[in-house]
């Protein structure tokens, strides 16, 4: 699956991960170690800079001046922690030390760490707006990928973060994201007119998944390399054939649900979908409890405590997964036929599990810290076997190149399948296999 952001403090346990059977190390170009090393987490600020989103650098100010563009440093800093720490993790100090000024310095540009982290998801997302609204049918894929590249680390932001906002702010960020997937949808039918709306609205959301695929890892490639792989990413699902049948024409209804017995398992069930829904922050023990129609401390005759809950439910996720690639495998006729497998078996998780999906993309960071290293390096470990099966596909990909194409395959799936609308909708699913058979180049024909 599309592995969560690694914090510093996962350095360490993560730095060969990524690399396929029979790759060694001196075999890996020089960007490929760096892009390898970053995708760990290491961090890429330098004493005297920080850090933006879009992994430009701005010169930290000097305390006690006022630099004209301290707003900009204030979100920039704000933005690189809220993705590295979690916003529970960050307080105002440390955004206000981050760029050298006094925490009331702060506040008269910011009500509070809420508004602060409003104000980062809206402005990068404003960009992304902004650039649709000028792009046209013949200019749509460069000028996403531009502001996508700018405002890297909105994906992560938005999936983890915004949940801990007020309601009328994630409202209005929601309005803010739909409007960008129906211009896109828009700019794709009059690309692919032949389209209906539903096959470009799909379309859509699966090229911008693609672009915030990158959110979630640190990869790169030297430029203008880098950016013409998200672009031809990018091109290949907008243009990727695609015959959705018509709703009506499978009156087919999902099938209901026998609940378990089990106290535990109803508990474990619950959780998973209080986390999914409002991150594990901000779900209490009473929460979970009233979920199951119990009180909140009867939750610890079951669980110790709330991170076990967590613990139980992302090493039920890595170990189906590690479970199913391996009867997956064991049946793969060649590293082709063991990739198209792996598509399929994955799909059907992501479909069949979106909570589960949710926690896996973004609440390990909220496991103690033995748990969170050996969820991180199952993820990663997941990950290198689709990179080890691509480049033997494809031996003149670079593992980095190879990693970035299974990231924006999987971060695709696992996007389609939280948006309920669309997962539910007949035929997507084989269309999610077809592009991403064509993203990974080993689809027929």
């Amino acid at each position: 699956m599309a592995a969560a952001s690694t914090s510093r403090t996962d350095r360490r346990d993560h730095r060969c991960v990524l690399r396929p059977r029979g790759v060694g190390t001196r075999q890996l170009t020089n960007q490929a170690v760096t892009s390898h090393a970053r995708c760990n987490g290491e961090d890429r600020r330098h004493k005297g800079m920080v850090s933006g989103s879009d992994g430009r650098t701005l010169s930290d100010p000097v305390r006690g001046t006022r630099p004209a563009n301290r707003r900009q440093l204030i979100l920039r800093a704000a933005a690189d922690l809220f993705y590295e720490k979690g916003y529970a993790k960050v307080g105002m100090g440390d955004v206000a030390e981050a760029v050298a000024i006094g925490p009331s310095a702060l506040y008269r540009h910011f009500r509070g760490k809420q508004d602060l982290l409003a104000t980062v998801v809206n402005e990068a997302l404003t960009t992304l707006d902004d650039a649709l609204a000028t792009a046209t049918a013949d200019n749509l894929i460069a000028g996403v990928v531009a502001a996508t590249l700018e405002n890297r680390r909105i994906g992560v932001l938005v999936r983890r973060e915004s949940r801990q906002l007020p309601v009328d702010d994630r409202a209005a960020i929601r309005v803010t994201i739909k409007h960008i997937g129906a211009r896109f949808a828009e700019l794709v039918g009059e690309r692919r007119p032949e389209l209906d709306a539903a096959e470009s609205d799909l379309l859509a959301w699966c090229a911008l998944a693609a672009g915030n695929s990158l959110s979630f890892h640190s990869l790169s490639l030297p430029e203008p390399g880098f950016s013409t792989l998200i672009e031809k990413l990018a091109t290949t699902i907008v243009d990727a054939p695609i015959a959705l049948p018509d709703r009506s024409a499978d009156p087919t209804a999902r099938p209901g649900f026998l609940t378990r017995q089990s106290r535990r398992e109803a508990i474990l069930a619950e959780a998973t979908r209080l986390f999914a829904r409002n991150g594990f922050a901000g779900v209490s023990m009473e929460d979970i409890g009233a979920g199951v129609g119990i009180s909140g401390p009867s939750v610890y005759n079951h669980f110790p405590a709330k991170s076990d809950i967590l613990v139980a439910a992302m090493f039920r996720g890595d170990e189906w997964m590690q479970m199913e690639m391996n009867r997956t495998l064991a049946q793969a006729m060649d590293a082709r036929d063991g990739l198209l497998r792996l598509l399929r078996s994955y799909s059907a998780f992501a479909f069949e599990n979106p909570d589960l999906v949710q926690l896996l993309v973004s609440e390990s960071m909220h496991l103690p810290d033995a748990d969170r290293h050996k969820a991180r390096a199952a993820q990663h470990s997941y990950i290198a076997e689709w990179v080890y099966l691509a480049t033997r596909v494809h031996p003149g990909w670079d593992p980095v190149s190879a990693r970035i194409r299974v990231q924006a395959v999987q971060t695709m799936m696992n996007d389609i399948a939280l948006m309920p609308r669309l997962q539910t909708r007949p035929g997507v699913d084989a269309a999610l296999l077809e592009i991403g058979a064509r993203l990974l180049e080993i689809a027929d024909g």
